[in-house]
């Protein structure tokens, strides 16, 4: 343990050059508060250390096989679990990290993924957005959920970073493209299926956003995920044993086996055989109180009703049409969500699973929510400035003084 007291002195030093580095790119960046939302994901790194004292863990096995590995290291450069055995790998095995170690490490990860989705929304949600008086992006960043499933060994914390550095770069693709190929290779490499939504979305949102982006940088977009997509099918397919020929049925088939080999590594409500529209609620916002599967899913309760009432914002006549008017940025974290959503509802066979399979995807919706909230409010001010012109229009024609303007 004193090792890994150690290491979190070292990474907060390692932090505060980043950070400041963040903060000459960007005048909204606060340095204070991702020093504190390190502090907050170190207690959820002893949260979920205790957690595994106690229950069974993936980063046990994680830990003991990287550390005990004996061949080539890159034998372990492959998709899917042996990638975090890979990347643990010269931290376990070659500088002799003891498992408390190896969890911050992770850990660390998963707070830098959070740290790329704090620039994601501030560089492209201008005004400030508050819930029940308080600031709305805060309330995102500090949700409990989405601390405790990245800050371990194993690939929540991995990917989450991915994902968070993947949506940093795509506002500006070409001058931060260190980022999306780091990004993009770590999701790859962990859930191949998750790169090709992410690739969906960066050309579907690319082709269909507002802003007048140049054609050249549509091409390379579209040549980077669509020819990337193209040239791993085959690894994505053959992840999930899927036929080319009958995509559909041997997805149908993939879900079933997958869900049932998931079944004993959860707890709660078996959701294998539901339809899909409540395996997508499900996945979304269960548990929620009454099927909470023990103290965790209590606890994780309060924030799915969180997730309802902000997903419930979108129910709104002003929708569609913000939708159609949208950025790119917009665009591509819808059809990230929901196409995710679906692949990963179907494979989900109980509550225990969802609560940490959905911290991948959850931020894409809070970005479309946030980003209507500021449409709508932002229609509100124009519709105020309106009305206020043509006030003073009157107080100039009728020679009165203009009504105040609540």
């Amino acid at each position: 343990m004193i090792g890994a007291i150690v290491l979190i002195f070292l990474l907060y030093l390692v932090n505060q050059a980043i950070l400041k580095s963040y903060k000459k790119k960007f005048s909204f960046f606060s340095v204070p508060l991702m020093n504190k939302l390190y502090f907050y994901h170190i207690l959820f790194w002893g949260v979920y250390y205790t957690y595994t004292l106690f229950n069974n863990s993936d980063s046990i096995t994680y830990f003991a096989k990287s550390a005990t590995h004996s061949s080539s290291w890159f034998e372990l450069f492959t998709t899917s679990s042996k990638f975090i055995q890979f990347v643990a790998y010269p931290f376990t095995n070659v500088l002799g990290f003891t498992y408390e170690m190896a969890m911050f490490l992770f850990a660390w990860f998963g707070y830098l993924g959070f740290v790329h989705f704090y620039i994601f929304f501030k560089e492209n949600v201008k005004l400030k957005l508050q819930l029940w008086g308080y600031d709305l992006l805060l309330i995102l960043l500090f949700l409990p959920n989405m601390h405790f499933w990245t800050a371990s060994l194993g690939k929540g914390s991995l990917i989450f970073m991915g994902i968070g550095l993947f949506a940093y770069a795509m506002r500006f693709p070409q001058k931060r493209l260190f980022a999306l190929i780091l990004g993009s290779v770590t999701v790859y490499m962990i859930r191949p299926h998750m790169f090709m939504f992410l690739g969906l979305g960066a050309v579907l949102g690319y082709f269909t956003g507002r802003e007048k982006v140049p054609v050249y940088q549509k091409v390379l977009v579209y040549i980077a995920f669509a020819g990337g997509i193209f040239v791993m099918s085959d690894q994505i397919l053959a992840m999930a044993n899927i036929n080319e020929e009958d995509v559909l049925g041997s997805f149908q088939d993939f879900s079933q086996v997958q869900a049932g080999r998931l079944s004993s590594s959860g707890s709660g409500v078996d959701i294998t055989n539901y339809p899909l529209p409540l395996k997508l609620f499900t996945f979304w916002f269960r548990p929620l109180f009454v099927d909470a599967p023990g103290a965790l899913g209590l606890f994780v309760s309060f924030e799915n009703l969180l997730y309802v009432i902000l997903a419930w914002k979108l129910v709104d006549k002003d929708f569609i049409p913000f939708l159609r008017k949208s950025t790119s940025l917009v665009k591509m974290s819808l059809v990230i969500f929901i196409s995710s959503s679906i692949a990963l509802s179907f494979v989900m066979s109980n509550l225990g699973i969802a609560m940490r399979q959905k911290s991948m995807v959850m931020y894409f919706l809070f970005f479309v929510v946030i980003s209507f909230l500021e449409y709508k409010k932002q229609k509100k001010i124009n519709f105020q400035l309106l009305r206020k012109r043509k006030l003073e229009e009157q107080e100039r024609f009728a020679g009165s003084p203009t009504p105040a303007v609540s």
